[in-house]
């Protein structure tokens, strides 16, 4: 039977939730480097631009289904296009968060590492050995399916207490934590001799930087960082009440994604730079630049670079947290609504499930590094499907069937709170032609550009 569905209990509630979803490891380490790859405050005057006429349209279009519809992604589709092909959405929607979850878990897994390694003081070793601690740890077939364990299994625990008791009650108290450790640690990368380098890195902006290629960064990363086009947004909005104004929860989670990243670049790139290094990208910025860091830093401050390390190992994870129980909601609301699972039995499956394909994610680094399928090891060809294809097929789709298979009428009512809320016409308009035109083309832009830039 199908289990009586549970809600957010507040606007609070609802922004951390949905900002929890939206920040992630992406704001630590991928936008970081992009602003200053791409032309610093340039770059962010892009991104800015991209988030509110690109994503925010995509994420106020899986609001409104979520809402409207007061389901998972299988049974909004079930219940909006009923008979139609459009359950082929919803069975992507479900695969998508899946498979995300299960190599994102890796990562994951690698920041329970660190974290432990820094309580431990792994980073005084000499600067040599630090900065191939990365690839000694992603090959060792062991530790990092500990570690995967340990993070997967705190992802299923918050999820298998429910909406109220455990998702609305870990991003109520997690994002201020989150936002209060990333301060911390900013105002002490800020403080550093030879920070001034890094705040240069990330403020001048040089327009010269901006190609094409530069655009659709910024296009993508703000597309990405909101968590759009795998159901994650779809799925809280369904537990969102009816008199909740979802453009104003929808613009406060834009809001504190961005002012995450930005206080996350200064925290970061200000301590590279501090230290006397080149800024690198991926996993290499958090898990070889940053001990290296503070390897350096510990030679004169011992203690505080120790507190520090700490510090930003526990925001890594705690970030990372918050996004990975969005994408296992996604399967066990799924799980419980349409196969009438109890949400502990639900949970069960999905973790196991999510542990077997995340373990091959994890031996792809070591035991299984010779096996390759189109020139990419397993953990490489899942996030390559997840980020390449399921996220953009997905966006497209949802600001497809909102704009062009929904009643205008229908997704007005749904901005305006059944008419509750005053929203201007003019506004609307423009919301509506953004998601009727222009998000559709920017995302067909943006998948075409990983192929052809």
């Amino acid at each position: 039977m199908t289990q009586q569905r549970e809600h957010f209990g507040s606007r609070f509630a609802v922004i951390m939730a949905m900002s929890g979803s939206a920040i992630g490891l992406g704001n630590i380490w991928r936008f970081p480097y992009l602003v200053g790859e791409y032309g610093g405050a340039a770059f962010v005057i892009v991104y800015i631009i991209a988030s509110l006429f690109l994503s925010l349209p995509i994420f106020l279009s899986e609001a409104v289904i979520g809402r409207r519809s007061g389901a998972s992604t299988f049974g909004a589709f079930k219940k909006l296009a009923p008979g139609s092909r459009w359950n082929w959405l919803a069975l992507l929607t479900v695969f998508s968060p899946f498979l995300i979850v299960s190599y994102y878990s890796v990562v994951g897994g690698w920041a329970v590492c660190y974290l432990f390694r820094s309580f431990t003081f792994e980073f005084a070793r000499p600067a040599s050995e630090v900065v191939g601690m990365f690839g000694a740890l992603s090959s060792n077939p062991w530790l990092p399916l500990i570690g995967h364990t340990i993070f997967l299994g705190a992802t299923a625990i918050i999820v298998a207490l429910g909406v109220k008791g455990g998702i609305e009650k870990f991003s109520n108290w997690s994002m201020p934590v989150l936002f209060l450790m990333i301060l911390v640690i900013m105002v002490y990368s800020l403080s550093l001799p030879g920070a001034q380098a890094g705040i240069d890195y990330l403020v001048k902006p040089d327009f010269s930087k901006l190609d094409g290629r530069a655009v659709a960064s910024a296009m993508g990363q703000s597309f990405y960082s909101l968590s759009l086009g795998v159901g994650t947004i779809l799925t809280y909005y369904s537990y969102v009440d009816k008199k909740e104004n979802i453009l104003v929860s929808g613009l406060g989670a834009a809001f504190f994604d961005l002012l995450f990243a930005l206080m996350a670049s200064f925290a970061v790139m200000c301590a590279v730079f501090a230290a006397g290094i080149a800024p690198g990208s991926g996993p290499g910025l958090i898990f070889e630049s940053i001990p290296y860091v503070f390897n350096v830093m510990g030679e004169q401050m011992p203690v505080v670079s120790s507190v520090v390390a700490i510090l930003f190992f526990v925001t890594v994870l705690i970030s990372a947290l918050t996004s990975a129980v969005s994408l296992f909601e996604v399967g066990v609301a799924y799980l419980t609504e349409e196969k009438g699972m109890d949400r502990k039995k639900a949970v069960v499956l999905e973790f196991v499930a999510a542990w077997l394909l995340g373990a091959l994610c994890s031996l792809s680094f070591g035991p299984l590094s010779s096996f390759k399928i189109l020139g990419n090891n397993f953990f490489g060809l899942c996030d390559m499907l997840a980020s390449n294809f399921f996220m953009a097929l997905g966006g497209f789709l949802f600001v497809i069937f909102v704009a062009w298979k929904m009643k205008r009428s229908d997704v007005y009512d749904e901005l305006t709170c059944g008419g509750t809320q005053r929203l201007p016409v003019c506004c609307f308009g423009v919301i509506y032609f953004l998601m009727r035109y222009v998000a559709p083309i920017v995302i067909a832009v943006i998948f075409i550009s990983g192929f052809v830039l």
